[in-house]
């Protein structure tokens, strides 16, 4: 299959070229800083954004949703949410 848009320049609106299961850790970065996520499971999400280096909560982040979030880590100890996916 043919991507017409392969040679266009990928901005910060620009929608997601590639995904991956998150699976949450406290010491070990995601594969990519994310552009967004998507939730599964509703719950917490305790994350290090792409350019903080101390952990933030989100509190009770509602399933179904993808966040515009440019996140680096997500925490496995206080993360309570599911089934998050990466997107970058």
């Amino acid at each position: 299959m043919s991507d017409q848009f392969q040679s266009a320049k990928p901005e910060l609106d620009s929608p997601a070229s590639g995904a991956f299961a998150v699976t949450p850790g406290d010491d070990n970065d995601l594969p990519f800083v994310t552009r967004a996520i998507y939730v599964g499971g509703a719950g917490d999400i305790v994350m290090i954004m792409a350019g903080d280096s101390a952990p933030v909560t989100r509190k009770n982040v509602p399933a179904g949703g993808e966040y515009p979030w440019r996140i680096k880590r997500i925490l496995q100890s206080g993360t309570t949410a599911t089934l998050i996916v990466g997107d970058y």
